[in-house]
């Protein structure tokens, strides 16, 4: 039972990391050949995507051979987005898959608990509150005592220099962990399954910025170069480490490649001391194996006698290692060692095997139509015999025989099973708390994503032997400009009921309009959609039928929705009815280009917010920054939006607005606002409104004093519990007046945080007109500064509105709308005067 559950998670992670598979190159596969001789392992632990060091990781993994593993606590949901608009649940997401990215280029394997990001987190007290601890613990014993590491090193030190209470508390976790794993009395149920472990040691991977004097001759240091080149990649670790953190590309982490000397730390915490190397007191041979005397020397004439032009003359000594591998008894290393060795005779025999559907999602029970192609590009004699998979209802025998360089070609049209789960990532199939997701099963602990939708098992015989292969089922494109593209096949309900909104926003008693968009996967589908409401509220009509010919036909249908009296904020939900059965599944694509297509189908249900909310002006002007729907808001305030390019900034073209709002993180990521700011500032002057988004410290992008009329400087300060009291400092200004009434009571409801990066000193001219601040801090007056320059007003604000607008918090809405209403008064009584 223990050999299965770890050839499972093994096989997963080679399954799924990457949707189409690459052939490795001769010298790549001579790599892997060298590392079948080595039996040594490390689990690399931290907080986040891109807190983990890759060129420890890939010096790791390429060079000591070592098999390499992070642990992030996290899958980065809490952070910013700079390359889009997608944040908490869906930025985790794309998180998760630039780690993944990074992964298949570092070497190394990857990990997740059940914890989610919440976003900053001060101390680890906070974060063991809101994560629960103990399931997290649990989560990091797993994931150890599964992979079985013989070292574990840590990102951070178990403190408060690690400068988030994340890091810290992943330090914690770790340091814990190595005490608990050994133990057959903590978390019983994993020992049934996969035993207990102990790793040798732990140390922290202690960074020069908080231990600026540590160096190669710290006493109790133990010193790696990760700096040295590998002459069969062609690259230095430092160079493979920057290709890796440029996957991190929602964070802005692109690295450029260096080369040289590099020194990593390793501070010893606990376990048994290393002198020199990390694995000094590790046995990394197969001696650590009963009954694997004869393997090392085979693996060393595979790796001497390998031909770099003729890879497939190795299989036969592959094959043998192969059986001598089969003999031994079961453990992890027999596991890793048995895939290694199975990847090593395809990669050797130059065997690609590819399965496509005719269309990237199905529903169950519908058919399939699979194009197969399998080419033996080698002299091996291979033959295919059977292709087995279960969700494809697809069970064949074959006798194939594969000569070299000829394709074998074909198609099949099978029908998908009918019980078989919709896709969609795992932790985000059901609701969950602020800290911990709810995942289907502990199984899943670690896993860093799904399992392909559908995979198809190849057996083949090789030299009398059988090698079988797992092939996930893929959807191939070809773009005119990139080239042949790929995305994951999914499964899908026959129809979705998209709502247009995120949120919908009644301002008042007055009816709206809500659509629904209609979408089949399926031909010939018929049913009625209706919406579900809060008590009180109704809409016209109440249902309407549909008719969708054809598979991926859409269809919107309108519904008048009239809301009821009371303010309150609640949900909407789009359900289909088709064939006595209710689908209210809506879809989601995120498509970037350095990861795969994610395809999410959450429930058909959008926020809805009552409240009685006024506005002045018509038309604002947004400039974009990192990535935010603050202008989506804006729309649902009824505001008309011009999302501004800067060619557009002007003098002439300003006149036509009534406020400008930057968004988040404008001045940080666009290079051109230093050179259209005195026009904005001008705007100002003569009466304009500009709202200025949380920008990061501009110590090497602008100098501070030309973003705004009056000095002030940003920090780091920000308040992370989204629920602290605020203070109103200045009740009777216009911000908090008109056109709404704005009270303590407007600050309840958000989520996440309070805000970020508030200015810490300011020039007198601004008005700070609130104070919050974390428990046991002093108060911070920053979160919104309102100066009067010239005619208009000057706004800089780090409260998240980014976060809360899309949210649907009410309050953050009714502020907002104050703050873009900034002067009009004055205007409207101008105007006023001039027409009498």
């Amino acid at each position: 039972m223990r050999f299965l559950t770890f050839l499972f998670a093994l096989l997963f992670v080679q399954v799924s990391f990457s949707q189409v598979r690459k052939q490795p190159s001769a010298s790549e596969i001579k790599l892997k050949l060298k590392k079948l001789n080595f039996l040594g392992s490390v689990l690399y632990v931290a907080a986040h995507p891109d807190d983990e060091n890759t060129r420890a990781i890939a010096y790791l993994a390429n060079d000591r051979l070592a098999s390499t593993a992070y642990l992030s606590m996290t899958r980065g949901d809490g952070g910013q987005n700079l390359i889009g608009p997608e944040i908490r649940d869906l930025l985790g997401l794309i998180r998760t898959q630039e780690l993944l990215a990074a992964r298949r280029l570092d070497g190394g394997q990857q990990f997740f608990t059940r914890a989610n990001d919440f976003g900053f987190s001060k101390n680890a007290k906070e974060t063991f509150a809101i994560w629960n601890k103990n399931e997290i613990l649990s989560d990091v014993v797993k994931v150890i005592r599964q992979f079985q590491p013989d070292v574990i090193l840590t990102r951070f030190p178990p403190d408060e220099r690690a400068g988030h209470g994340h890091h810290t508390a992943s330090a914690i976790l770790a340091q814990e962990a190595f005490d608990l794993t050994n133990d057959p009395n903590q978390f019983p149920d994993q020992v049934k399954e996969l035993g207990t472990w102990q790793a040798k040691g732990i140390y922290t991977n202690t960074g020069r910025w908080w231990n600026q004097t540590i160096n190669e001759n710290t006493p109790g240091i133990v010193t790696m170069n990760v700096g040295t080149y590998n002459t069969l990649l062609g690259k230095s670790y430092s160079e493979i480490a920057a290709e890796s953190r440029t996957q991190h590309k929602s964070q802005g982490f692109g690295s450029p490649g260096r080369r040289g000397e590099a020194l990593e730390f390793f501070e010893f915490v606990k376990g048994e001391k290393a002198a020199k190397d990390i694995f000094d007191n590790v046995n990394t041979t197969w001696s650590r194996l009963k009954g694997a005397e004869r393997i090392p020397a085979l693996v060393d004439r595979a790796t001497n006698e390998f031909k770099e032009e003729d890879p497939s003359a190795s299989i036969a000594l592959l094959l043998q290692i192969r059986k001598e591998i089969e003999q031994l008894g079961a453990s992890v290393w027999k596991t890793k060692k048995l895939t290694e060795v199975n990847q090593l005779i395809q990669d050797c025999a130059g065997l690609y095997v590819e399965v496509l559907a005719d269309q990237y999602w199905v529903s169950p029970g519908q058919p399939v139509v699979a194009t197969f192609e399998v080419i033996n590009r080698s002299s091996a004699a291979l033959s295919l015999t059977s292709i087995v998979s279960k969700n494809l209802e697809y069970d064949t025998a074959l006798s194939a025989s594969l000569k070299n360089n000829v394709p074998l070609a074909f198609k099949s049209k099978r029908k998908l099973a009918e019980q078989i789960d919709f896709s969609g990532p795992y932790w985000l199939n059901k609701p969950h708390s602020l800290g911990l997701f709810t995942i289907p099963n502990s199984s899943f602990v670690g896993k860093p994503e799904n399992d392909p939708s559908v995979t198809l098992q190849f057996t083949f015989l090789l030299n009398g032997e059988k090698l079988t292969i797992p092939v996930p089922l893929v959807y191939k494109w070809t773009d005119p400009v990139k080239g042949e593209l790929s995305r994951p096949f999914e499964i899908v309900p026959p129809v979705f009921t998209n709502l247009s909104k995120s949120v919908y926003l009644f301002k008042d008693e007055q009816p709206q309009s809500m659509m629904v968009l209609l979408k089949s996967t399926v031909d010939g589908i018929s049913g009625t959609v209706k919406l579900t409401l809060p008590a009180g509220w109704k809409s016209e009509p109440a249902s309407i039928p549909f008719e969708l010919k054809k598979r991926n036909e859409e269809k919107q249908v309108t519904f008048v929705v009239t809301p009821g009296k009371e303010e309150i904020k609640s949900t909407v939900r789009a359900i289909a009815e088709v064939g006595g059965k209710q689908y209210d599944v809506s879809v989601q694509t995120i498509q970037y280009d350095h990861i795969p297509v994610q395809t999410l189908q959450p429930k058909a249900e959008e926020e809805i917010v009552r409240i009685n909310l006024k506005k002045e002006g018509g038309v604002i002007g947004y400039i974009k920054g990192a990535g935010d729907d603050v202008p989506t808001a804006l729309r649902n305030m009824g505001y008309e939006v011009w999302e501004m390019k800067n060619d557009e900034v002007t003098e002439a073209n300003l006149k036509k607005v009534d406020a400008v709002v930057l968004g988040v993180r404008a001045i940080n990521t666009n290079d051109r606002i230093r050179y259209f700011m005195p026009t904005l500032l001008n705007y100002v002057k003569a009466g304009g409104t500009l709202v200025t988004q949380y920008n990061t410290n501009f110590d090497y992008e602008i100098d501070k004093d030309q973003f705004a009329p009056f000095p002030l400087a940003l920090s780091r300060d920000r308040v992370t519990e989204e629920n602290s009291e605020v203070r109103i400092l200045k009740p009777e200004h216009p911000a908090l007046n008109f056109p709404n009434k704005i009270t303590t009571a407007d600050f309840e409801g958000w989520v996440q945080e309070r805000g970020l990066y508030f200015p810490s000193t300011w020039d007198a001219n601004y008005e700070a007109l609130l104070s919050m601040n974390d428990a046991g801090e002093p108060a911070k007056n920053g979160s919104l500064l309102v100066a009067k320059y010239g005619e208009g007003y000057y706004v800089y604000t780090g409260l998240s509105f980014f976060r809360e607008l899309p949210e649907g918090v009410s309050g953050a809405y009714k502020l907002f709308a104050n703050l873009v209403s900034l002067g009009k008064p004055r205007k409207l009584e101008k105007a006023k005067v001039k027409k009498r």
